[in-house]
């Protein structure tokens, strides 16, 4: 190797392996599961991480594969999908599989639930979870036969349209109807009650069609062959005949009871995977893209990983082995990279957690997320302040039941004190709301706190607490108007506010986007009306640009903190004259 060579690679690992700069403080999502944005500088640019962590899969939380659409041949965002499945189970998860764009098919497994709907990709990984919450990587080939009155033959597709002498198994989970395939023959079976891997399924022929589209029943299936598997289908399958259809993986992956395709493996037993030898072309594992994985931790956690890319001055994303190196520093042991670039997603009940690089949100295939069944509280709004002012004056505070649970609800004042007690038993499925303030009770200033424990009907416990904070030191925000004309022709503009309580105030002038233009008042300010003025200068008393800016004041008490955003518009042009 040369020596130019030896050290561009070096500069290739380095540009990675620093510090993280900016880390936002995990969050909790719900009990065991929190999100986190990480932010590190490299020698090609900024690189952003949203990380999903949570608890080894089992109990309340288990790690689920998701068909977006509930159909292989269909697709949809994560968001989406996830609000759809809300009323189920709360997710918080990533994007899944490479899939084709016309079709909509995912490359490789998807195994729900103990069923299979979509077949391996034996050329590249598949990420299986265990019964007992492992985390499996690697290959996996699907041996699929069917059996009339003659011998076995081989299924060739799953859900996929077969070779010109194959034969495919179409199920529900495709669509409607099967493709209309030429020189084919049909068989629609039913019942078909089971696609588990390695349970063979008895049924019956209802019908033969010759190659055409054929709708597929709810509850059964279509054997469609083709060629010479077609007249084999013809002769052993006829109307009213059993028919044996076995769907084996190979290797069997015993205790693997859900699965998603993706790769390559990029961590094995705690070492980045610098080549796979996987079925990807060298341009979708070099370049610097958004990226998505999922990996195990030495503890059993899960991380759940989506980088943001091309951007620049955000994130210009990673290679393939960068990323590999990423799980490694963020401890996993085990660890498989899923679908990149504008398809790399990541979202909690249906709201986008990070930054798509296409600028929308693409429609995907598959996805994998966290779902979580015990009682689920959402976040209330981190500072109410009941002033009667128009900005954050209520709180809706509120909880969810996957299923029947008996419930307790305590909502606590600042004092300790229990402002509300209710035990509800039985409590059927949906989303419930909790008053506030609760009828007859007094709101003071301070932290207030919602819990809520719930047992399902199987047993299983969850409690779940939401925090938050009344404060009414700041109020009544307000510009003296919407446009401000610069001067000397212009008027200054006053920015007015009500102070409910003592408070330590700044005032600022900021950008659209936050930056700092002016400061304008910082100290202390007693109850009662209070306004600055500004003149239309910013701190080095030049002249601002016109655009959209916003007055921005902060208020910290011995309750905490408060603010209030108003923004207005600044017109470079000379207005009235000054006292007209």
């Amino acid at each position: 190797m040369s020596r130019r060579l030896v050290i561009a690679c070096v500069l290739a690992i380095a540009s990675f392996q620093l510090p993280a700069v900016a880390s936002a403080q995990g969050r909790e999502l719900w009990p065991g599961v929190t999100f986190q944005t990480s932010v590190r500088l490299t020698l090609g640019g900024p690189v952003v991480l949203d990380i999903l962590t949570g608890p080894r899969p089992g109990g309340t939380t288990t790690l689920r594969p998701i068909l977006t659409s509930g159909s292989l041949t269909q697709r949809q965002t994560l968001t989406a999908a996830e609000r759809q499945l809300s009323p189920a189970m709360t997710l918080a998860g990533v994007n899944g599989d490479f899939f084709n764009f016309g079709s909509g098919l995912p490359s490789g497994i998807l195994l729900q639930d103990g069923q299979l709907l979509s077949q391996p990709s034996p050329d590249r990984s598949s990420a299986g979870i265990t019964s007992d919450g492992t985390l499996m990587v690697g290959r996996v080939g699907l041996s699929a036969t069917w059996q009339g009155s003659g011998t076995e033959h081989a299924v060739t597709a799953f859900d996929r349209v077969p070779g010109p002498t194959g034969v495919g198994l179409f199920t529900s989970t495709w669509g409607q109807a099967t493709p209309a395939t030429s020189g084919s023959v049909a068989a629609v079976l039913f019942p078909f009650p089971s696609t588990a891997p390695g349970v063979p399924v008895q049924t019956t022929v209802q019908e033969l069609d010759p190659g055409r589209s054929v709708p597929i029943p709810f509850g059964g299936a279509v054997l469609v062959a083709r060629g010479a598997a077609a007249d084999q289908l013809r002769s052993e399958a006829v109307v009213g005949a059993n028919v044996t259809v076995r769907l084996s993986l190979t290797p069997s992956w015993a205790g693997v009871v859900s699965a998603i395709g993706g790769g390559p493996q990029i961590v094995r037993n705690g070492v980045a995977v610098f080549r796979a030898d996987e079925a990807f072309l060298p341009s979708q594992l070099n370049n610097r893209d958004p990226r998505s994985a999922v990996g195990q931790l030495a503890d059993g956690r899960i991380i759940l990983v989506a980088v943001d890319g091309r951007q620049p001055g955000w994130s210009v994303g990673l290679t393939n082995f960068q990323l590999a190196q990423a799980l490694v520093q963020l401890g996993a042991v085990t660890a498989i990279a899923f679908d990149s670039g504008g398809s790399s997603t990541m979202a909690f009940d249906g709201t986008l957690l990070n930054r798509p690089s296409d600028g929308v949100e693409r429609r995907i295939s598959t996805a994998l997320a966290f779902a979580y069944t015990g009682v689920f509280v959402p976040a209330p709004l981190p500072v109410v302040s009941p002033n009667g002012d128009g900005v954050d004056d209520a709180e809706a505070l509120g909880y969810k039941l996957v299923g029947p649970s008996s419930v307790s609800v305590t909502l606590q004042a600042p004092d300790g004190s229990a402002a509300l007690d209710q035990t509800l038993v039985a409590q059927p499925p949906g989303t419930y709301s909790v008053p506030f303030p609760p009828p007859g009770t007094v709101v003071t200033e301070g932290r207030w706190k919602l819990m809520v424990a719930a047992t399902d009907e199987l047993g299983q416990q969850s409690t779940m607490t939401q925090s938050f904070t009344v404060d009414d030191s700041l109020g009544f925000l307000a510009v003296s108007a919407p446009r401000l004309f610069l001067p000397p022709g212009g008027r200054d503009l006053t920015i007015s506010w009500k102070m409910g309580a003592p408070a330590k105030v700044v005032a600022t002038v900021e950008t659209k986007d936050g930056t700092v233009v002016r400061t304008l008042a910082i100290g202390r300010y007693p109850v009662g009306d209070k306004s600055v003025v500004w003149n239309g200068l910013d701190r080095q008393g030049k002249r601002v640009k016109g655009g959209v800016y916003r007055a921005h004041l902060v208020a910290h008490s011995a309750v905490g903190d408060v603010e209030l955003v108003k923004t207005f518009t600044v017109r470079q042009i000379v207005g009235p004259p000054k006292g007209s």
